[in-house]
């Protein structure tokens, strides 16, 4: 299994727009819906061991921060006719299956995750009340086959930092986890420069 890092957006970049059909509900879900309130921006899928790996600690981070403000939205950009365990129907079973208190949304032109840069799931983005990018790094440091334990230490200082007023360190650890899956010539110029 390759690991893929995340590309590391520079800080301070605005969160791209995004209006993405969110298959459980059928809703599209907008930037503009999360607007006046920091957001964190997750690319996830049903089946890469790394996020499977966090699932219930990025649901509990979200119900937490929820409560403190925090918005929370998942996006699956992987090419389902080739991996068809990310499917919308299998989108839907695994938001059910894990209860996940944020739209799950899919993203199948997947040039929302291109447009931030996304290269791995998870690859995950915090951003402050204006949209301004203040995060972007791994959840924690547990990964499939290692003992440390999913707290979400990593989101959460950078998200209890930016609560707080204080500023968010800019000492950030890439996310790893499996390439997002690109259709055929669909890969985006940063991942074939890769």
């Amino acid at each position: 299994m390759s690991l893929t890092p995340s590309q590391m957006l520079e800080l301070g970049t605005p969160a791209p727009a995004f209006a993405l059909p969110e298959p459980a509900t059928g809703n599209t879900v907008s930037l503009d819906d999360f607007a006046g309130a920091p957001l964190v921006v997750a690319f996830i899928c049903n089946h890469c061991p790394y996020v499977v790996r966090i699932k219930q600690g990025l649901r509990d981070f979200a119900r937490d921060y929820a409560e403190r403000g925090v918005g929370f939205v998942a996006i699956n950009a992987n090419d389902v006719a080739n991996y068809p365990d990310d499917s919308p129907e299998k989108m839907i079973a695994d938001a059910q299956r894990f209860e996940y208190p944020f739209p799950y949304l899919f993203d199948e032109a997947q040039s929302v995750a291109a447009a931030y840069r996304a290269a791995c799931t998870p690859d995950l983005f915090l951003f402050d009340a204006g949209h301004k990018l203040v995060y972007r790094g791994q959840f924690d440091g547990a990964r499939p086959g290692n003992d440390v334990p999913v707290t979400g230490a990593d989101l959460r200082a950078a998200a209890d930092a930016l609560l707080s007023g204080a500023p968010v360190s800019a000492e950030q650890t890439p996310s790893v986890g499996c390439s997002i899956k690109w259709k055929a010539g669909n890969a985006p110029a940063y991942i074939s420069a890769a």
